[in-house]
């Protein structure tokens, strides 16, 4: 099947009791069993649920994956990967990182033993002085959060087989209709299905997919032992924002070209961070594992200090000023204060995640209203 129908049919056939077309709410916490461990595939929610299994089986199909999991958040979800490791294990993961994975990586599993080095992923060759007998995970996230340099997953995967190593993927910026890791490499694709996914700003969730099924018996283990996974209702919500995936992003993408071109045109903006530029310093990486650039933007405000950043970010009227991204709305963020706040700002800055620094999640709303929204937020 193609993606369209995927995302539309994967996972999901009619409910054998009523011929519903739509999978059913299973609100149950347990499953009525003819005699012990003589059952219909279903013992208790929290290990599966046929909502979440559904939706574990559309985002797998998505990824050209064999193995799907949900969990209650994409924390939950990177969570469930780290605890494959033991202490004395090593991480090699990306310089530039979402704020929440470098807070679990640094203030959780550090402490339990476990090395992680920080990394400029887009030179793969780089990751080589950081392998050792003890490296045993390869983090990355492309593109990046928030200043969208973009990863060669290819390359980055070749090296992690050479050494052995589990290689993960974070594909939440992308989403599986714009690139799909599994193809290129990986052995684990993470998103936060909050995002892009479900796509309409009213679900938290994670999820995780693989075609090896040991890992996935692995994966699975900890997930329901530890028990990070969603409920029914929130399973049916990404279910159903998962049929128009292919409709959104197309949007999104197509809004995100138009922002960007604008932005860079604009007399108060420094720079602007979005991969389809051609000077862009990974466009040609983004054009071999992307089939677009998204409708995720960086811009850094010219002269600008953080009370003229702040002023800015809080006067638009159709983007609003919010934690997340890839909802229908457009939202605006600044990093520095809201998502990557748990990184100390010596750390950030060496990034590029500044003061001045914002973050656009472009929506799919009307363009003409967009970019009349960024010219009187940015006369400011």
């Amino acid at each position: 099947m193609k993606f369209a129908t995927k995302a539309i049919h994967a996972g999901q056939h009619p409910d054998p009791t009523t011929g519903a077309v739509m999978t059913p709410i299973y609100q149950t916490s347990t499953y009525w069993q003819q005699s012990p461990g003589e059952h219909k595939g279903y013992e208790y929610s929290r290990g599966t649920n046929p909502t979440r299994k559904a939706l574990e089986e559309c985002i797998a199909a998505l990824e050209n994956a064999k193995y799907g999991l949900a969990f209650s958040s994409g924390m939950a979800a990177t969570d469930t990967v780290l605890r494959l490791l033991k202490p004395g294990d090593e991480v090699i993961t990306g310089n530039d990182l979402y704020g929440g994975s470098y807070r679990i990586f640094t203030k959780v599993f550090e402490k339990f033993g476990i090395k992680f080095h920080f990394v400029d992923f887009t030179r793969p060759e780089t990751i080589r002085s950081y392998l050792n007998d003890r490296t045993k995970l390869i983090w990355i996230e492309t593109p990046t959060n928030p200043t969208m340099q973009i990863v060669d997953i290819e390359a980055v995967g070749l090296i992690a087989k050479e050494a052995g190593v589990l290689y993960v993927v974070d594909n939440t910026f992308a989403s599986p209709y714009l690139q799909n890791p599994i193809d290129l490499g990986a052995d684990i694709v993470m998103h936060s299905v909050t995002k892009y996914i479900a796509g309409h700003s009213d679900v938290v969730m994670g999820a995780l997919v693989t075609n090896n099924e040991e890992l996935y018996k692995q994966l699975f283990f900890y997930y329901n032992a530890c028990g990070g996974t969603p409920g029914p209702q929130d399973s049916f919500l990404a279910l159903r924002g998962i049929k128009t995936l292919h409709l959104r992003m197309k949007a999104h993408c197509e809004n995100g070209r138009q922002i960007a071109q604008f932005l860079r045109n604009h007399p108060r903006i420094e720079k602007v961070y979005w991969p389809g530029f051609e000077d862009h310093p990974n466009h040609e990486v983004a054009k071999k594992q992307m089939r677009d650039f998204g409708g995720m933007i960086s811009i850094a405000l010219k002269d600008a200090s953080l009370q003229d950043t702040f002023k800015v970010a809080s006067s638009f009227k159709v983007f609003s000023l919010a934690e997340s991204l890839g909802g229908v709305e457009s939202l605006i963020n600044h990093p520095a204060t809201m998502t990557h706040g748990s990184i100390p700002k010596e750390i950030r800055e060496k990034v590029g995640v500044v003061d001045n620094l914002i973050r656009i999640s472009v929506g799919v709303e009307d363009i003409e209203d967009l970019l009349k929204d960024l010219e009187q937020a940015l006369k400011l």
